[in-house]
């Protein structure tokens, strides 16, 4: 991603009417809204992922204790590490579209009277020190690594070791 935005006003602000300038503002106030609502929908995105996952290892481990074929919980557990796979991606994705519209609405910042977003982010030290802040995503994006390892665990730990360790140590 390049670091410069593409024109982001048409006209400069000081030839703009004032409808104009109340539009830059209601835009502006639209993209603290629409960014919001991006955090609500990705919210709702891992509430949805984490449901889905609690399932499938709570139905493997259910399979397992009643004996069904272990065929059954390997496809299960696989399952869960493809959704797993679509999780982390899905992160980034919400990540990925947050962080275009916080770019937007600090470029817009630059010419307005108040830079509240670009302040936040000044006095957070821009995320460099971890004891004002530590991003969301890195430890959000840890959760489907826990969930596959646990898919994985429950698919290793129905292979034979003992017949193939006998089986190679002949």
């Amino acid at each position: 991603m390049s670091d410069e935005l593409p024109l982001l006003f048409k006209k400069p602000l000081g030839g703009m009417s004032a409808d104009e300038l109340k539009s830059v503002v209601d835009i502006y106030k639209i993209l603290i809204d629409a960014a919001d609502k991006v955090s609500q929908r990705r919210q709702n995105a891992n509430n949805f992922y984490l449901s889905v996952n609690t399932a499938i290892t709570g139905a493997a481990a259910y399979l397992s204790a009643i004996g069904n074929p272990n065929a059954n919980i390997i496809i299960i557990s696989l399952a869960g590490i493809v959704v797993c796979a679509l999780w982390k991606r899905n992160i980034d994705s919400y990540k990925d579209l947050n962080s275009g519209k916080f770019r937007v609405i600090t470029e817009m910042e630059k010419v307005l009277p108040v830079a509240a977003f670009t302040a936040e982010w000044e006095v957070l030290q821009r995320g460099e020190n971890k004891s004002l802040y530590r991003p969301f995503h890195r430890v959000e994006i840890l959760v489907p690594f826990i969930f596959s390892a646990v898919h994985l665990a429950q698919c290793l730990r129905l292979i034979p070791w003992t017949s193939i360790v006998g089986l190679v140590c002949r």
